[in-house]
């Protein structure tokens, strides 16, 4: 099996300023895609729908009912494009419109791999955007970084790309950071530097590719503006690399370690912690705080006292039912092969 690339195209990086889609990225996007056709398990997540739609839209304001008709109309715009900038190569592309439950749900999940497996097994690269039209949560609350990195930890991808509008990492001097070994150290690096056009920044960039780190994926932000950009970044020439830690997690435990499915938040103490790290269950007695609501069988993910998100694991009761037990002596609330350490 061919190994899986996952490569993100941000608004910012495939439109002009006044939102139309920038054809000329577009066409140099395709050939070099196409070089890599052979080689890799293709799958391309783009930003651009709402973008190029929201100029259809009278007196656009960007509120979410507007931005969802943007999308609907600006989708089949992206789409289009694609679709004729690939023919020369005689790639075929098709649409992924994916929401959050195709994710949160294991068997869900499963049938889009299967579906990804048959595009591939046909030559087919899938072209993947949130499916902002019915999604039912607010578009400024996810980003396609997110959605691409979900994708890529899940179906065990061997690189990320993340395409932006600035040649990589910057830093206090503005020159590109080649090579990061601990995503931790280079935050402080981070402007405030959401486009116009896009959702996300380089904090969202930063706070997925370690996501993407952890679960054994290297991470790659690069720009398109210098000529074969994208080549050159997969073969760690331009752009940032983020060294990717050794991971060893099964199949099903990368998509558990997402951590972008949790419906649910426990807080624990100390003990809990360290009894986490030494690979133990979740006892109730170890929990300090139970938020939101969620029942058996749902993702949740679980915090330290400073409140930093250290594990995601799949509850074995409901929310209610734990903060009735708080107290109940080797009450287990996630079993140790259903937590996964971030």
């Amino acid at each position: 099996m061919l190994p899986i690339l996952v490569i993100k195209f941000g608004s910012a990086a495939i439109t002009k300023a006044d939102g139309s889609l920038n054809q000329v990225v577009m066409v140099d996007v395709a050939r070099q895609i196409a070089q890599l056709h052979d080689q890799f398990h293709l799958v391309i997540v783009s930003s651009g729908a709402v973008a190029a739609g929201k100029q259809f839209v009278k007196n656009y304001a960007g509120d979410i009912p507007q931005r969802k008709a943007a999308a609907a109309v600006g989708n089949l715009l992206l789409l289009n494009k694609y679709a004729q900038f690939f023919a020369p190569y005689n790639i075929p592309i098709a649409q992924s419109l994916c929401e959050r439950q195709h994710f949160a749900n294991r068997a869900q999940f499963l049938q889009l791999k299967e579906t990804y497996q048959e595009l591939w097994a046909n030559g087919i690269i899938p072209i993947v955007n949130e499916n902002d039209v019915v999604s039912n949560r607010e578009l400024k609350f996810s980003d396609n970084d997110e959605l691409a990195t979900m994708i890529a930890v899940g179906f065990g991808a061997e690189t990320l790309m993340l395409c932006t509008s600035v040649g990589g990492l910057l830093d206090d001097h503005g020159r590109v950071i080649d090579r990061v070994e601990r995503i931790s150290d280079v935050f402080k690096f981070v402007k405030n530097d959401k486009t116009s056009v896009g959702l996300g920044g380089m904090t969202s960039k930063l706070t997925f590719a370690k996501l993407a780190t952890k679960m054994g994926i290297r991470t790659v932000i690069f720009g398109m503006n210098t000529p074969d950009a994208l080549l050159m970044a997969l073969n760690e020439r331009t752009g940032t690399v983020f060294v990717p830690q050794e991971n060893s997690l099964s199949a099903r435990n990368r998509w558990l370690g997402s951590g972008s499915l949790a419906v649910g938040r426990l807080q624990i103490d100390a003990g809990a912690v360290q009894a986490l790290q030494n690979r133990k269950s979740l006892l109730a007695v170890g929990i300090t705080a139970v938020v939101g609501d969620f029942e058996a069988g749902e993702i949740i993910e679980i915090i330290d006292g400073q409140r930093l998100a250290m594990a995601v694991a799949r509850a074995r009761v409901p929310s209610e039912t734990i903060a009735q037990n708080l107290k109940t002596l080797n009450f287990e609330v996630a079993n140790a092969n259903d937590i996964v350490l971030l």
